[in-house]
């Protein structure tokens, strides 16, 4: 079964009120790089940071509501265990670490 695997890899979508604005963010405060944008103006884009991959929706093109995602990114040595920060619409991003990693 394990040769017949399809799935290679994953990426989390988040619904966002201001496109512009969220990508602003995850680019200057969170140091994504903006990757692919779809539409003029943008409506869906893609932003990654080393092998992270987030999606962003802007909430005119979906019935689902912004500021209701969350994604748990796992990460080397923050210096502590987990941390989370919240997107301009409140989408929940949770950086961590295992604890035997933890110095």
């Amino acid at each position: 079964m394990a040769g017949d695997l399809m799935m290679v890899g994953a990426a989390t979508v988040f619904v966002v009120s201001d496109i512009e604005k969220s990508l602003a963010y995850y680019r200057d405060v969170l140091g994504f790089a903006v990757t692919f944008q779809y539409g003029s103006p943008t409506f869906y884009a893609c932003l990654c940071r080393d092998d992270v991959a987030l999606h962003l929706n802007a909430a005119h093109q979906t019935k689902r509501l912004p500021g209701n995602g969350a994604v748990c990114v796992f990460v080397r040595d923050v210096g502590m265990r987990d941390f989370d920060v919240l997107d301009p619409d409140g989408n929940q991003l949770v950086f961590g670490m295992g604890s035997e990693h933890a110095s």
